[in-house]
């Protein structure tokens, strides 16, 4: 059963599935060490994360800061509950996987053993499963970036008020940067349902991906007006 597993792979998806992984690690590499000269959205972001907390020191009440900290905690639990739900369903898929052999019949794939469906599921399954501990990290450290900003003295003139929003920033970076690595990995999780109808399609959704992920990060409106100081 094995060997006839295998044999319905052809090189041709073992290049898309490396052409996949590379992209999407490479994506977030780029987004995540840009060019000096051409930073990306989320390093930009970076900044005003800085100055967030700079200007919370002298806020007085801190109530504004904790509703956007409330927001941003609420949207990593609504996709880590997404991704969730998203993997129970792809593993019910890959246990009833006759009704997906039937579904892409016409496309020249059906007729495939379970094993070859599920092989494929298995790499929406798995990134699916990535993006839900980055969603579930982040949720924790912006949980922690609330009891450091908690933790920031109301008097501007203390010596721990600085060191301290330094902190909260710094953590409340850390977790921006793992729920956009959530979020990226949902990306590339969408792109992976298209290896259902072939190497190609997964080749061109991998592509198209990474098309749309870098120019929002480098050539978006967004960017530009972060940009403007």
């Amino acid at each position: 059963m094995m060997p006839s597993v295998l044999s319905a792979f052809s090189a041709l998806d073992t290049l898309a599935v490396l052409l996949l992984l590379g992209a999407w690690g490479g994506v977030g590499w780029a987004i995540e060490n840009p060019p000096a000269g051409r930073p990306s959205v989320s390093t930009l972001m970076h900044r005003y994360r800085r100055d967030w907390m700079s200007e919370m020191i002298t806020r007085q009440p801190r109530i504004f800061d904790a509703s956007i900290l409330a927001t941003l905690r609420q949207g990593t639990t609504f996709l880590a509950s997404g991704a969730m739900i998203a993997v129970g369903g792809v593993l019910a898929l890959a246990g009833n996987v006759e009704r997906l052999d039937d579904a892409v019949m016409g496309i020249g794939v059906a007729g495939q053993p379970a094993a070859f469906w599920q092989g494929k599921l298995a790499l929406v399954a798995l990134l699916l499963t990535v993006a839900l501990f980055k969603f579930i990290w982040s949720n924790r450290l912006f949980g922690y970036c609330a009891v450091v900003m908690a933790a920031v003295p109301n008097d501007p003139q203390d010596r721990h008020a600085v060191p301290r929003a330094a902190q909260a920033a710094e953590i409340n970076i850390r977790a921006a940067i793992n729920f956009n690595r959530g979020l990226r990995t949902l990306y590339f999780a969408f792109a992976a349902l298209t290896w259902l109808i072939g190497p190609w399609a997964l080749m061109i959704g991998t592509a198209g991906t990474a098309w749309v992920l870098i120019a929002r990060e480098f050539t978006s409106q967004s960017r530009g007006l972060l940009m403007e100081d």
